[in-house]
């Protein structure tokens, strides 16, 4: 049962940091399969009833959803092996992860939040999700409106198209929305106080079920985008 992170997963990650090398992590490998890996399998494990009621096809398997602490650096100019952070999503089972609709979790030293959206920009998903708002505005108002982002301590984070004409019938509070390249809602201020007990999952826990109606409504616009794709 997840309990909190303890110190001793920061501390992991601050070593890495400063000790980002193959021969460090193999010493302390340890380290990072007790204070890091099965702590966040433990959140994973926690969260995935609520994960599976927002979703029933939502994958909830810790070493799908974990991210790898090796790092990709093929196409980086930052050659470190490994990463002093880590981060979880939470989507249905064999979907990309790129272009899918995700809910999120990351933790390091210096980095903490969650939230949900798409990871990277879908422009087929994001042309169905315009659709269905054109087609029904009242419906995508009143689940945004429901959803309470700013009163909830939610920032919304994506780009726009800066001269996409917006159809007459969608309302000035969904202008933004129907002009986004991508959508991705995250908690604003995270509280870094409350990593060490189970608070934290309950926190995110509740925050997930809040986004839940909007992780809705782009789903609908994925399947659309991709039933379109696959005619």
């Amino acid at each position: 049962m997840f309990t909190g992170f303890p110190e001793e997963t920061l501390q992991f990650f601050l070593d890495i940091r400063f000790h980002n090398d193959k021969a460090y992590f193999a010493e302390h490998k340890p380290r990072y399969e007790k204070d890091v890996k099965a702590v966040f399998h433990a959140f994973i494990e926690d969260l995935a009833p609520e994960m599976q009621k927002i979703d029933p096809l939502m994958e909830i398997r810790p070493y799908k959803c974990l991210a790898r602490i090796h790092r990709d650096t093929r196409f980086s100019k930052d050659k470190s092996p490994f990463r002093d952070h880590l981060w979880l999503c939470f989507r249905r089972a064999a979907e990309p992860r790129e272009g899918s609709v995700n809910f999120f979790f990351e933790m390091g030293p210096t980095t903490l939040g969650w939230g949900m959206g798409t990871w990277g920009e879908n422009r087929p998903m994001m042309d169905a999700f315009r659709r269905q708002m054109a087609a029904n505005p009242k419906k995508y108002a009143k689940i945004i409106d429901g959803c309470r982002l700013t009163e909830n301590d939610f920032t919304v984070w994506n780009q726009t198209w800066k001269r996409m004409e917006v159809p007459p019938e969608i309302p000035l509070g969904l202008k933004g929305w129907y002009c986004s390249r991508e959508v991705y809602v995250g908690r604003a201020h995270p509280d870094m106080s409350k990593i060490g007990t189970r608070e934290i999952l309950d926190i995110v826990r509740e925050d997930f079920k809040t986004l839940a109606p909007l992780y809705h409504l782009l789903r609908g616009a994925y399947e659309e985008a991709a039933n379109d794709q696959s005619m």
